[in-house]
């Protein structure tokens, strides 16, 4: 049973601030959800294999090249505080 000390919890979690007609309106919400879920659950899915998406999927990734990169000088020369390997920043962890 989804009650308005229910739905106050999981505003809490979600960092949500609900007005009383909004707490209503939520609540009705995830009631029509579980009913929902309820119907599912109710299903006959003993032939019917699981699967990720609804369509097939296949990695369309390129295969990884090593290749040479931009010059580290040329990537430097234009830091307001830097040395000839890296980027200066000032400390910020102490």
């Amino acid at each position: 049973m989804i009650d308005v000390k229910l739905v106050d919890y999981l505003a809490g979690l979600s960092r949500l601030e609900l007005r009383e007609g909004e707490k209503q309106a939520m609540t009705a919400g995830l009631e029509q959800i579980v009913a929902y879920m309820d119907v599912l659950n109710k299903l006959d899915t003993a032939g019917v294999e699981p699967m990720s998406h609804v369509f097939p999927v296949k990695n369309v990734l390129r295969e990884d090249e090593a290749a040479p990169s931009q010059d580290r000088g040329e990537l430097l020369a234009g830091s307001p505080a830097g040395d000839t390997e890296a980027f200066l920043v000032p400390q910020a962890v102490e």
